[in-house]
Formats: C-alpha cells, sequence, structure tokens
C-alpha cells in the first residue's frame, strides 16, 4: 500500500516535471503574430485623422456655422478665414 502512495506521488510529481517543461518549451516557441503591422496601423491612424479633421471642419462650418457645407472645402472660404484672422 505505501509502495502504491509513493509510485503515484513519483508519477505526480514526473507529470508535474512534465508539464513545466513543455511550458517552458512553449515560452520559448510562443512567437506573437501581428494581424496588423505596426507601419499600417501608424498609417491608418493618420488617414482617420485627416478623415476627421475634413469632417470636423464639415460639420463646423455647415451644421453650426450656418453655412453650406460643399462651401467648406473651397479655397475662397480659406482665403476670407485667413483674411480675418490676420486682419489688423
Amino acid at each position: 500500500m505505501v509502495e502504491k502512495q509513493t509510485a503515484k506521488a513519483a508519477s505526480r510529481e514526473e507529470v508535474k516535471k512534465a508539464k513545466k517543461t513543455k511550458e517552458k518549451q512553449q515560452e520559448k516557441v510562443k512567437i506573437r503574430v501581428r494581424l496588423i503591422p505596426i507601419w499600417l496601423r501608424v498609417l491608418l491612424v493618420l488617414i482617420f485623422m485627416v478623415i476627421s479633421t475634413i469632417v470636423g471642419v464639415i460639420v463646423g462650418y455647415g451644421v453650426i456655422g450656418n453655412g453650406d457645407p460643399a462651401d467648406a472645402l473651397d479655397k475662397s472660404t480659406w482665403q476670407h478665414i485667413i483674411d480675418l484672422v490676420e486682419k489688423e
């Protein structure tokens, strides 16, 4: 009976050691593969920033400013705004 218990204890220890070695091997081999590369993430953030800025200008000029939203992107509109800001 005592021999069975010591055999079970020894086998449990062996199983634990085997699991630990497998985990260590998996940790060494485990390589993270990125779904979206970092350079693409940076590019997407820049694109979304430009899009959100354009949408903000259109909403600000067209909805809040009571102007025509299509006029928000005209060069003459921006020249008028610059002339107002630089007025002495």
